[in-house]
């Protein structure tokens, strides 16, 4: 059965391997993509769910979403932003929730995430996929929040 996953955010895609972090970049907690969100908006904007299905992580910076069949998808908004202890995240949600793709999960800001420092690009992982389960990948495509950025097949 094959998984449509979704932007979190708005913004420009680029592969897995430009994210300047070697954990997403060497995939080795799983493919996928990442996201550039849209700059110079000012303001929160909200993450949204990628799939449907339950808060299995969440973190003010990063959450999963588990899906009935047990796939799971890592979003992280923003590189290292762990370090930022949550300042200017706020969660919409609680873990164990179930949520349907394109509901907002965290708000936070981009420009503020940039402005302290730290790259905002938002991984989008398939975790513990195989790299060919993975299709319809196309970095430099601009999207929109929950606009599809890739197929899970399995």
């Amino acid at each position: 059965m094959n998984l449509p996953v979704g932007s979190p955010v708005a913004g420009t895609t680029l592969a897995l391997g430009e994210v300047p972090d070697p954990v997403f970049a060497q995939a080795m907690v799983g493919p996928g993509i990442a996201v550039r969100p849209e700059g110079g908006r000012g303001g929160i904007v909200a993450a949204v769910a990628p799939i449907d299905g339950t808060i299995a992580t969440l973190h003010p910076h990063a959450f999963v979403v588990a899906g009935e069949d047990g796939r799971a998808v890592l979003v992280h908004l923003g590189i290292d932003t762990v370090k930022q202890k949550g300042e200017g995240f706020t969660l919409h949600v609680v873990q164990g929730e179930s949520v349907r793709a394109g509901q907002p999960i965290v708000g936070w800001d981009p420009d503020a995430v940039s402005a302290a420092g730290y790259s905002p690009i938002v991984p989008v992982v398939a975790l513990d996929a195989a790299e060919d389960a993975l299709s319809g990948l196309r970095p430099g495509t601009g999207v929109g929040a929950g606009d599809e950025v890739f197929t899970w097949s399995g």
